[in-house]
């Protein structure tokens, strides 16, 4: 539903236009000043201000409004005969001008056409996103076109954006799509994965360290800031990153300053920083997991991607979409998936979401032999467990079976559930199992697990 914000200080006007709004089934948001505008206008697709009000007039509220979104279309109402005025608003950037009195069918008109203007020019940055990151962006699903309606919005301005959501719902492509709408497009786009590097070697990483810093360092190395200088840093699962690491990267973010381990100099970088996590770090910052002035620096913006199971919508385009992708990749001639097909992967539990979904696509089309893969293609694949027989599970395989090894059945189904859970997660498994990450990645060696999980177990 688009959303339209009403200006103006006198009240039967902002009624007349709440009303005129409702009729034609869009959200009027009300405003009855310039400053109560301002700390509306994120939320809203088009403005209708007044443009003679107290303290703040219309002109001042379009260039206040344009300094935070320069595409969001703003209609001025000015008095009869106040052509002038108009001329000046239209050459200052507003979409339009009408008369008060206005006229139903002239403002409705108005408001159509630069709604229309909204979106197309929507649409025109995420298709020239798209092209920049080299693939298709998926989402009919009215939770998924808010979240990226909300992507455009923010991607121009030049602010610090957190992107939450469980894992493997497609975090690392809002990133990305930040970069390539914004005005740093043409700077280099870097990730840092937190929980890939261990603890002691994080700080050199991000910050870079020079030569003898450390055991090892036998040359100078620039870190992952001083890379993305002018770009966007992605810091990908930044809940895990150590307290200690938290305090440097608050100064980075805070002075825009970064000083390499054992450098005595301070370096300046111009970095916008993405992060995204799977935890919920505002409640982590209240138990002091994390630091909380950390947390409101990267909470400038906050994007949430919903699960698959709240889009299933999308379902359907998004496994058309891998199953293109990797029939090209592995040469798989004229693939398709049958409806069938298709309407069983809809339906079915995704817990690892679109990453589950893309790995599962991947390998039917792997093993295919090209042509329509039908729905038996999915039946006991890891994305579908098989359902158990009555009376199935570690009691019911004890048959025969030393202790030793009904315990390692155990241990395998219960690794090989939570790696389901997490999509293949590695970090967020161990932490779930209550074990280290090199033990986990021991059980899944000797289960021979790790396999099911594709490209993203290791993530």
């Amino acid at each position: 539903m688009a959303r339209v914000l009403v200006v103006d200080d006198e009240a039967s006007v902002r009624a007349a236009l709440k009303e005129l709004v409702q009729s034609r089934g869009w959200e009027p948001l009300v405003a009855r000043s310039g400053a109560e505008a301002l700390e509306l206008v994120e939320r809203a697709d088009a403005v209708v201000t007044d443009f003679s009000m107290p303290e703040m007039d219309g002109m001042d509220l379009l260039r206040a409004i344009h300094e935070r979104d320069e595409a969001l279309p703003v209609i001025l109402l000015t008095a009869h005969g106040s052509e002038r005025l108009a001329v000046r608003a239209i050459r200052a950037g507003a979409y339009e001008y009408v008369a008060k009195p206005f006229d139903v069918d002239e403002m409705l008109l108005a408001l159509a056409r630069a709604l229309e203007a909204r979106e197309l020019r929507q649409r025109d940055r995420q298709l020239t996103a798209e092209h920049a990151i080299g693939r298709r962006v998926v989402g009919v699903s009215a939770p998924m076109r808010r979240l990226l309606e909300a992507t455009t919005r923010v991607a121009g301005k030049d602010i610090t954006v957190l992107v939450r959501g469980e894992t493997g719902t497609g975090k690392e492509l809002i990133g990305s799509l930040l970069h390539a709408q914004s005005r740093r497009a043409d700077g280099p786009l870097v990730r840092f994965n937190c929980s890939a590097i261990p603890a002691d070697l994080a700080e050199a990483e991000l910050f870079g360290h020079t030569r003898g810093a450390f055991t090892g360092a036998a040359q100078a190395r620039a870190g992952f800031f001083a890379e993305a200088n002018h770009g966007t840093l992605v810091l990908d699962e930044v809940g895990e990153l150590p307290i200690a690491i938290q305090a440097k990267l608050l100064r980075a973010l805070q002075d825009g300053e970064i000083q390499p381990v054992g450098s005595g100099r301070v370096e300046k970088v111009d970095v916008r920083i993405v992060a995204c996590t799977n935890r919920d770090l505002a409640a982590e910052a209240r138990e002091g997991r994390f630091r909380q002035d950390l947390y409101y620096r990267l909470a400038v913006v906050e994007l949430v991607v919903p699960p698959l199971r709240e889009r299933r919508e999308d379902i359907p385009a998004l496994a058309h979409e891998f199953a293109l992708r990797y029939a090209e990749r592995f040469d798989g001639e004229g693939v398709r998936l049958a409806p069938a097909l298709v309407q069983r992967l809809t339906a079915a539990d995704w817990p690892g979401n679109v990453r589950q979904l893309e790995n599962a696509v991947a390998r039917m089309v792997a093993l295919s032999g090209g042509g329509e893969i039908g729905p038996e293609a999915f039946s006991g694949s890891a994305s579908e467990p098989a359902a158990p027989r009555p009376g199935a599970g570690p009691a019911a395989a004890a048959d025969g079976q030393t202790l030793r090894e009904q315990l390692d059945v155990l241990e395998r189904t219960v690794i090989a559930r939570t790696m389901t859970a997490v999509g293949g997660n590695q970090s967020e498994a161990a932490r779930r199992l209550g074990i280290s990450r090199n033990t986990l990645t021991e059980r899944l060696r000797r289960y021979e697990i790790a396999a099911d999980f594709g490209s993203g177990g290791s993530r």
